[in-house]
């Protein structure tokens, strides 16, 4: 059965410049409670631009030029995203909707700890929280997400790059949202870091059902952890269907090029594309 959680139609973005620059057409989806939908496709091809559209994070020149978004609360409400105010939409970020952003384990502030980072998300979004009450929620994010709580103190500096990360999970989960987009979350770690955090996030994802939306250019990353794949190109959504089909039947003669390049450990010698 049809349980969505966020609805996307006809949803246009423009770059208003001149000429203007359609950076996403058109684009429809829909994303199931619990699910993990995987938006792939090469650099540039509009994957982050859509990611913020949906959560009104756009900056100018880019504009939202046509389309809906609808956010199917767990409380039985429909939330039309297009239509809250600036105020609205704070309450909204975060509580119901986090995001891990690209390059996000460098995001943390350098002179600030990590408990103090996590305690201001709370302070802000849990003003009736008391302070050891705050502590304490932080200290048990740091434990799930298996930083550990006697990493409180620390520093950014102190912790490795998959720690980092870490935490930035850990802050968007820490007020349980309902959707967690996560922007290229693995960049620039190593492929066993890149693993367990991985192995993290679907552990997590089953243990809160939460649903996510992954973006990457690494279409094998996708096809290993998501549920449904989204192929992405040049603003357009080209072929969306289950993992498992995207890898025995694409559809799509771009998804077939981006199987293909990527080399494969086994069977017979091919053709890599470039």
């Amino acid at each position: 059965m049809s349980d969505p959680l966020l609805t996307v139609s006809d949803f246009s973005v423009v770059y208003d410049v001149d000429p203007p620059v359609e950076a996403v057409k058109n684009v429809t989806l829909e994303l199931q409670r619990g699910e993990i939908l995987g938006l792939a496709g090469e650099s540039g091809c509009g994957k982050t631009t859509l990611a913020f559209g949906v959560q009104r994070l756009l900056k100018a020149p880019a504009v939202i030029a046509s389309g809906s978004v609808t956010f199917h609360d767990v409380s039985g409400d429909d939330v039309d995203i297009n239509s809250l105010d600036a105020a609205e939409m704070q309450r909204l970020r975060w509580d119901k909707i986090s995001m891990v952003f690209q390059g996000a384990m460098n995001a943390l502030n350098p002179v600030a700890t990590i408990g103090s980072q996590l305690d201001d998300v709370f302070h802000v979004h849990r003003p009736e929280l008391k302070r050891r009450e705050r502590r304490a929620e932080s200290e048990k994010l740091l434990e799930i997400v298996r930083v550990g709580r006697d990493r409180y103190r620390s520093y950014p500096h102190e912790l490795s790059g998959g720690m980092r990360q870490r935490v930035m999970i850990a802050m968007a989960l820490a007020l349980k949202p309902q959707l967690m987009v996560m922007d290229e979350p693995t960049t620039a770690l190593d492929v066993l870091v890149q693993r367990e955090i991985l192995r993290q996030i679907s552990q997590l994802r089953h243990e809160f059902g939460f649903s996510v939306i992954f973006i990457t250019h690494d279409l094998p990353l996708l096809l290993e952890i998501s549920d449904r794949i989204a192929i992405m190109r040049a603003g357009e959504i080209v072929e969306l269907a289950t993992a498992r089909q995207i890898w025995d039947e694409p559809q799509h003669e771009y998804t077939k090029t981006l199987l293909e390049s990527f080399p494969r450990l086994t069977g017979e010698r091919g053709v890599l594309v470039r």
